[in-house]
């Protein structure tokens, strides 16, 4: 009945009568039994726990009795397992006590959780092949990656067993997996959704909430239901001055939009693939009425960025990631219980000094308004490509346990365009705008100012119904 539709399709037939919540969940229920043992995206069903809820008296949200997934990073649910990806947990067979603000909001929303989806190890690597759970598989070529880290929620939705399915993004990882599995997937600006009430400022402010969907109005419309500052929270972004939904449809205006088809300094080439991408969407964009021109912000090309971003994301995603746990669970954990690669990482966080750490701050802080000066400078929009690369194939960025470090560099050579994104904390969004000659996604990314998701909606929504995507399905799927 409803695995065509978007999630907000799927609310209205609830709201109208023509389905019920107990309908929605036993067919998203069915569609994960069918479609999981090949793709290996849902690792904790919850499926008697999702009945239950959809008989129950559901809150009378926007998105009432429609199913969606939680990614096992960050957003937790009470009374359900949570990994992280870490066999150190699974092995624990940690659960948590409550919701976090992100997770109570979607059930205040209406949404009913049926599972929650793979990831990689703390969300390290913008891949999705953890130890503890195996590789999640591409619904478009099982042969290739899902993207990381948010990969087990993007082959869910991408595949057909849910809608709209929860990620987060610290460098790329709701971007990343959107663009490899066909989605829409948008990075809101810093702070735009609450990390509590456990965070605040996760990773020095590299952390964003969010979702991956079919389409930009669920995108807009969950944005709605999950925006907001609570209680508590170290930053707040500026309110929008209305419903983000109401910005698809809305005119953009004829915009100066950047197209940057170059690969930063000191990354690896940008494959063809990935390039006519973007031409592609220029061009577009271009028939549509805005000024496009090959224009990106000069501080994209420093290569102190790789560094200093290193410095932070280690510090932050591994090693305060290991002490957090440990001091959480009361066991501390060792090199035994994590891969080769995080605790390698940790140990790179832990040698910097609170000042080099401080410092590092300091010039992605500056950095950052160097990055803001190209949008003040009259330009609307920047439109560079999510990956630098096609999907890869799995494990390809595999080392030995005696040399761990390389897959990171080696993915960050994949993905030289999402992290910039995080630390100036702009809002960003890949959108599903070309596949290749192999049948595989490639998405477009999308930037505009800070606080400005209303450009960016406004923009995305044009462009998916000049050149709309929903008809695509890839071969492992519902329909």
């Amino acid at each position: 009945m409803s695995d065509s539709l978007d999630a907000t399709a799927q609310a209205e037939l609830v709201r109208t009568g023509k389905a019920s919540p107990t309908e929605l969940v036993d067919e998203a229920i069915s569609r994960i039994e069918k479609l999981n043992p090949e793709l290996n995206a849902v690792i904790h069903p919850m499926f008697d726990k999702a009945r239950q809820q959809a008989r129950s008296d559901l809150p009378d949200g926007p998105f009432r009795g429609v199913p969606m997934v939680l990614k096992d990073l960050t957003c937790h649910s009470a009374g359900d397992p949570f990994h992280e990806g870490m066999r150190f947990l699974k092995d624990l067979g940690w659960t948590e006590d409550e919701d976090t603000y992100l997770a109570a909001k979607f059930r205040a929303a209406g949404f009913v959780f049926v599972g929650r989806t793979n990831a990689s190890e703390l969300g390290i690597l913008p891949t999705c092949e953890p130890l503890a759970y195996g590789a999640t598989k591409n619904p478009w070529n099982t042969g290739h990656s899902t993207g990381g880290s948010s990969g087990g929620s993007a082959a869910a939705v991408a595949s057909g067993m849910v809608t709209v399915a929860h990620a987060n993004d610290g460098g790329g990882s709701i971007r990343i997996p959107a663009s490899e599995c066909g989605l829409v997937g948008l990075k809101p600006t810093r702070a735009r959704v609450s990390l509590g009430p456990e965070f605040g400022d996760v990773y020095g402010g590299l952390e964003h909430e969010h979702v991956v969907t079919r389409s930009v109005r669920d995108t807009a419309a969950v944005l709605d239901v999950v925006h907001g500052p609570m209680p508590g929270d170290p930053f707040a972004t500026p309110p929008p001055d209305r419903p983000f939904v109401d910005e698809v449809g809305s005119d953009p205006g004829s915009l100066r939009i950047g197209v940057m088809t170059t690969v930063p300094a000191g990354q690896v080439d940008l494959h063809a693939d990935c390039a006519t991408a973007v031409e592609k969407a220029g061009r577009l964009l271009e028939s549509l009425g805005h000024h496009v021109e090959a224009s990106y912000p000069a501080a994209m090309d420093d290569p102190q960025l790789t560094t200093e971003f290193v410095t932070a994301w280690s510090s932050g995603a591994a090693a305060w990631a290991l002490d957090h746990w440990s001091r959480k669970t009361g066991k501390t954990i060792t090199a035994d219980d994590v891969e080769p690669l995080t605790w390698a990482l940790a140990e790179m966080g832990r040698s910097y000094t609170a000042p080099q750490w401080l410092s590092s701050r300091e010039w992605l802080q500056a950095w950052s308004r160097k990055m803001a000066a190209w949008w003040l400078g009259a330009f609307d929009v920047l439109i560079p490509p999510t990956t630098a690369k096609p999907p890869p194939q799995p494990n390809e960025f595999d080392s030995p346990p005696d040399n761990p470090m390389p897959p990171l560099f080696r993915t960050a050579g994949l993905v030289p365009y999402t992290p910039a994104f995080n630390v100036t904390g702009q809002p960003a969004i890949s959108l599903p705008l070309h596949w290749n000659d192999a049948g595989l996604p490639i998405g477009v990314q999308l930037v505009t100012p800070f606080g400005r998701e209303d450009v960016l909606l406004r923009v995305a929504a044009q462009l998916e119904e000049a050149q709309p995507w929903a008809g695509r399905t890839p071969p492992v799927s519902a329909s």
